[in-house]
C-alpha cells in the first residue's frame, strides 16, 4: 500500500457536485490518498494504521512536530487513489497496471478505512472508490509525507 499523507486544516471531497465527505476539526488533521497494489494484505492495512495514527507531524506548545493525529484529536480524510501505483516507464502514458484490480483493492481500502477509525475511536471521511471525486483542501505547513509498506523505511 502506498499513502500520500497530507497535514491539512481543513479538506472535503465531492462527487458530481454534491459532498460526500469532508474533515472539519478546528484541529485540523490528515487528509490521506491511499492506493492499494496487488501484493497488499491486511497486514499492509494494520501496519499502515497503526503508523500513520502515531505519526509526529503536529505541534506542540514550542512548535516542534511532536504531536500525532491521536494527541491532538485531529480528524481524517481517506481517498482512493490507483494513480500512486503508476509507471511512466514506457512514455509519457501512465500505465496503471502495478495497482491492484477493484476485487482486491475495494475491501482492502474499506478495511484501512474502518481501522483508523477504529484506531482514533471516532469516524473517517472517505471519498467513493473508482469514482471521480474532486477535492479541496488547504494543506497546512505544507506537510506531505509518503509511505510505502513495501519500502518501509522510504
Amino acid at each position: 500500500m502506498r499513502a500520500v499523507i497530507q497535514r491539512v486544516s481543513r479538506a472535503s471531497v465531492s462527487v458530481d457536485g454534491v459532498t460526500v465527505g469532508a474533515l472539519n476539526s478546528p484541529k485540523g488533521g490528515l487528509l490521506i490518498f491511499l492506493g492499494v497494489g496487488p501484493t497488499d494484505s491486511i497486514e499492509d492495512v494494520d501496519w499502515l494504521v497503526r503508523r500513520i495514527v502515531k505519526l509526529r507531524v503536529f505541534e506542540d506548545a514550542e512548535g516542534r512536530m511532536n504531536h500525532s493525529l491521536m494527541d491532538v484529536e485531529g480528524a481524517a480524510m481517506v481517498i482512493s487513489q490507483f494513480t500512486l501505483f503508476g509507471s511512466l516507464k514506457k512514455g509519457n502514458r501512465p500505465s496503471f497496471n502495478r495497482a491492484a484490480l477493484p476485487e482486491q483493492a475495494v475491501p482492502l481500502y474499506e478495511a484501512f478505512c474502518k481501522g483508523l477509525s477504529t484506531a482514533l475511536g471516532r469516524p473517517v471521511a472517505a471519498g467513493r472508490f473508482g469514482e471521480h471525486m474532486q477535492i479541496d483542501a488547504a494543506n497546512d505547513g505544507p506537510i506531505t509525507l509518503i509511505v510505502d509498506t513495501k519500502d518501509r523505511d522510504f
